[in-house]
């Protein structure tokens, strides 16, 4: 009974260091003005305004320069790479 115990935590003490060494995934964050960010997500809309018209697609890695304002969860700016103009982005989606 007592080295079941003991191969229990083991067993768990294992666990618990595996998974506190894994690396974390990427966290999607809100964007902050002034600051170009990186897109965290596969894809991201930019738009004319706010849930306005698609005007483009940014894909994970590109970059968006936050110039705000904020509105009802997007942020305005410029997006780089093959869009380059300015437009709305939902926020939260940036490394």
């Amino acid at each position: 009974m007592v080295s079941r115990r003991r191969a229990l935590a083991g067993l768990l003490a294992a666990i618990v260091a595996a998974t506190v060494t894994l690396p974390s995934p990427a966290q999607a964050a809100n964007g902050t003005i002034g600051e170009r960010e990186t897109v965290c997500a596969s894809d991201l809309f930019v738009r004319t305004q706010p849930v306005g018209a698609w005007m483009g697609t940014l894909y994970q890695g590109q970059t968006f320069l936050v110039e705000g304002p904020r509105s009802g969860g997007y942020v305005y700016g410029f997006a780089y790479g093959h869009i380059n103009r300015r437009g709305w982005v939902q926020d939260g989606w940036f490394c």
